[in-house]
């Protein structure tokens, strides 16, 4: 069995909630495989979300909880976030790290470029997964919505950067879902590391 070292990153600003919980039981499964495990919960994280004035040259300088992460992503082969959809996108806390944190330097590199012009991705080697809660049905985020959050966060987070994207789980119901749909879910993230081990 390979040794990962994976990073969990429970990207829902509440210090309780479903993507807690699926986190959590990530983190819990991939250690009880032997796997080094490290997790950062957005609620306990504190930083400015705003880019502000700044540019990639002159940004600001990063809090401890953001080098923390950034720290643990480069040390990370397999990354894995947990987010609910919110007005069809990321939870403003969620969005404001990916703002600060994957800089030039860090996740790409403006001075070299790929063949077809963009920056080079610098987490490359590495694999990642994502998994949503939502009250979306899946078939309806792709019939009214073409999946946007999912070929965003695929395309222009994680692939940009190097990532290479695992299938994403999406539970949908989640805002009246029963203990007993909430078993499930927790069987399938617990199912999702050992594909991924």
């Amino acid at each position: 069995m390979p040794h990962r070292k994976t990073l969990i990153l429970n990207g829902h600003p509440a210090e309780r909630s479903l993507s807690r919980l699926f986190a959590d039981t990530y983190a819990a499964a991939a250690r009880a495989r032997g796997h080094d495990v490290r997790q950062h919960n957005l609620s306990e994280m504190e930083f400015d979300m705003d880019f502000g004035d700044g540019d990639y040259s002159n940004h600001k300088p990063l809090e401890p909880d953001l080098i923390s992460f950034v720290d643990d992503l480069q040390w990370s082969d397999h990354v894995v976030i947990t987010f609910p959809l919110w007005w069809g996108s990321l939870p403003a806390k969620l969005k404001g790290l990916f703002d600060r944190a994957f800089l030039p330097g860090i996740t790409f590199d403006t001075r070299n470029k790929t063949l077809i012009g963009f920056p080079k991705p610098l987490l490359t080697g590495r694999t990642a997964q994502m998994i949503v809660t939502a009250d979306t049905p899946r078939w309806a985020l792709w019939v009214f919505y073409r999946s946007a959050i999912l070929h965003m966060m695929t395309g222009q987070v994680l692939k940009f950067s190097g990532l290479k994207p695992r299938k994403s789980i999406w539970f949908s119901g989640a805002s009246e879902a029963t203990p007993k749909q909430i078993s499930k879910w927790i069987r399938r993230v617990e199912s999702a590391v050992r594909t991924a081990s």
